[in-house]
């Protein structure tokens, strides 16, 4: 389960984030493109904007679980 104690800066402030345990396997960002971007440097993932919609909402959930190192939460700042 992801830690947002250990979530990376560069995440926007909002529900969703993705913590230090990202592998970076790619998964979140081609099942939510819109949502989740790489930090070419540090080689990971991050939540570049939240959801508004429940489409997307319904992406990053699918992001989330399908994370096959659980580095996504969904209990972050509201």
């Amino acid at each position: 389960m992801a830690d947002k104690s250990e979530k990376w800066p560069e995440n926007v402030p909002g529900k969703f984030y993705v913590d230090e345990q990202c592998i970076d396997c790619d998964l979140c960002r081609e099942t939510a493109p819109d949502y989740f971007q790489r930090n070419e440097d540090g080689g990971y993932s991050y939540v570049s904007k939240q959801p508004t919609s429940q489409e997307g909402i319904d992406e990053c959930m699918e992001a989330l679980e399908g994370c096959p190192v659980d580095a996504i939460g969904d209990d972050g700042d509201e």
